[in-house]
């Protein structure tokens, strides 16, 4: 096994590279059951869920919230922001090596100092973007994707590329074409859009449509420019309903995927689901992933969960194990991501110790690991597809199967109804499905 990256200095002291233990083991610094490579199906648990540990939460979240600054204390803080942008990405490769993750992701002002002055902004960048390839190149981790931060800075209080104000719209294209250039030059593998404020506050001042129009204008300039460079990956949008704004235009994957085919965008852009966001927009993790994967536009995940008494985006590790395996029928059942899985998760704010950032990826990483393997025990070697696939018999014989198949009008619907009389009443047998599940579960 190889040594964990270490730079200038060891900030994980005390922690090596984290092992698998199995589900005997008590070490909280130790995998239960995501053993990268053990076969399930045609390939490695690192091959099916291609993990990744997010740059924000991870190296630059303390622990502040709406009512109190943060409560962490990193030791890669030196000072300068530059300093401090040079000693965190040691202390990321690091990290990274020792949880094992394959990939990571970045927004631009995660990785280097931000500066209202565009040349300063892009020299910050390509000098982090410079030391951070050395970093891939030292420890063979990968960019799974990179993005601009559009929501932050007080210049996009009203929105970026929906923003009413056109010299906005054209500061947010620097970050993007900055944020595609490191992207590129880091061999990032895809590239995302969170809009943010991409929405609106009031309609009393907002001109939806066009609004919406500026925005699929913006994208197609991006995914133009970023095959210009050649960037050969996917374009995802990671749909949320709202928070920082009232409604924001990505509200769920079905929004989305009408906005994508109304635009002609389909074709270079997929859905990068989090499940927080899917659960604050009324639905479950699984919904919007099924949408998505029903569209074929299901590309990537950020794994994470929501606190259901809370109705606000907590962003907390996953551990459910239900999420999970629902999570896994449907990345299974569409033969995996383009993407992967990305941790965009942070530890509690009264979790205060650096150990606390590896237990919590621990944790998420177990219950994927998990979920994997009930959901393909699931559909490999239980009755579970075999009913569902009973339960549209009626489909693929007879009139059902001409029916489907687009070869009756409505009369002859009606005239088979008048000849069948009453429908058979059927059970849908919703428990017989979850007991199953949980009998999967605790195997």
């Amino acid at each position: 096994m190889s040594t964990p990256f270490i730079g200038k200095r060891e900030y994980f002291p005390g922690i090596g590279r984290i092992p698998f233990e199995g589900q005997q083991s008590d070490n909280p610094l130790a995998f239960k059951v995501y053993d990268a490579n053990r076969r399930i199906g045609n390939k490695t648990m690192a091959e099916h869920l291609r993990f990744a540990a997010c740059y924000w939460h991870t190296f630059t979240n303390a622990g502040h919230d709406p009512f109190g600054p943060g409560t962490r204390r990193f030791p890669w803080e030196a000072g300068s922001p530059m300093a401090t942008a040079e000693a965190r990405v040691d202390a990321a490769f690091e990290f990274f090596t020792k949880i094992g993750v394959p990939y990571y992701c970045f927004h631009d002002v995660d990785l280097a100092p931000d500066a209202e002055d565009i040349a300063q902004y892009e020299k910050n960048l390509r000098h982090m973007v410079a030391l951070a390839k050395e970093r891939q190149q030292a420890t063979g981790v990968k960019l799974l994707w990179g993005t601009a931060n559009l929501f932050s800075h007080p210049r996009y209080m009203n929105g970026a590329a929906t923003n009413p104000d056109f010299n906005v719209v054209a500061r947010a294209a620097v970050q993007v074409k900055a944020a595609l250039d490191a992207t590129v030059a880091l061999g990032g593998e895809h590239y995302v859009f969170w809009g943010g404020r991409e929405g609106y506050a009031s309609l009393v001042n907002t001109d939806m449509k066009r609004e919406l129009d500026h925005f699929a204008r913006f994208l197609a300039m991006a995914r133009d420019y970023g095959r210009s460079i050649g960037f050969k990956g996917c374009f995802f949008i990671e749909p949320k309903p709202m928070e920082p704004m009232k409604h924001q235009y990505d509200f769920d994957s079905a929004t989305v995927a009408g906005f994508l085919q109304r635009h002609g965008l389909d074709k270079d852009f997929k859905l990068n689901i989090e499940a927080n966001h899917a659960t604050l927009s009324g639905h479950t993790f699984e919904h919007d992933l099924q949408v998505a994967s029903d569209h074929g536009l299901l590309g990537s995940i950020d794994a994470n969960r929501g606190n259901p008494q809370n109705g606000w985006d907590t962003d907390q590790f996953p551990t459910d194990l239900y999420d999970t395996v629902g999570a896994m029928l449907v990345v299974l059942r569409q033969g995996g991501l383009a993407g992967g899985l990305n941790f965009d998760a942070k530890a509690r704010r009264e979790s205060t110790d650096m150990e606390d950032l590896f237990i919590a990826h621990i944790g998420g990483m177990d219950a994927f690991a998990r979920g994997l393997e009930v959901a393909h025990a699931l559909l490999t070697a239980s009755p579970w597809e075999k009913w569902r696939q009973e339960r549209y018999a009626s489909f693929d014989q007879g009139a059902g199967r001409d029916f489907a198949a687009g070869r009756l009008a409505l009369a002859d619907l009606a005239a088979i109804a008048a000849k069948s009389g009453e429908p058979a009443q059927v059970s849908g047998q919703q428990e017989r499905y979850e007991n199953l599940l949980n009998q999967y579960l605790m195997r």
